[in-house]
């Protein structure tokens, strides 16, 4: 599949963040089941707002990327630590060869 990343790790991570949220569903819906009230989405932030999210970014080689990769901003499989870049940083950074992600597919877009 296109849209699910290419390498093990990442697979076991998302396969770990799937069956946690199935777990969750569950839960909920016994809860429900039970008559008692449904709970909220989740407790309200903590503290200040983070940065805004970037519209692109450069994730670095580092623990599950092997070689760095340009996203958007709101991409699920960014990992941890996006750098934020413009859009035609991003387009340069591709044309140098860095590896687009193929979750998010930035390379479709800053083509146009």
């Amino acid at each position: 599949m296109r849209d699910l990343p290419p390498d093990l790790e990442r697979l076991r991570v998302l396969e770990t963040w799937l069956l946690l949220s199935l777990d969750r569903v569950r839960e909920q819906i016994a809860a429900v089941e039970r008559g008692a009230p449904a709970s909220p989405a989740g407790p309200p932030p903590a503290g200040p707002p983070g940065p805004p999210t970037p519209a692109w970014g450069i994730a670095d080689a580092g623990l599950g990327i092997p070689a760095p990769e340009v996203h958007r901003g709101d991409c699920w499989a960014r990992g941890a630590a996006l750098r934020p870049v413009s859009a035609e940083e991003a387009r340069t950074a591709l044309a140098e060869g860095v590896q687009a992600c193929e979750v998010c597919r930035p390379d479709r877009v800053l083509a146009s």
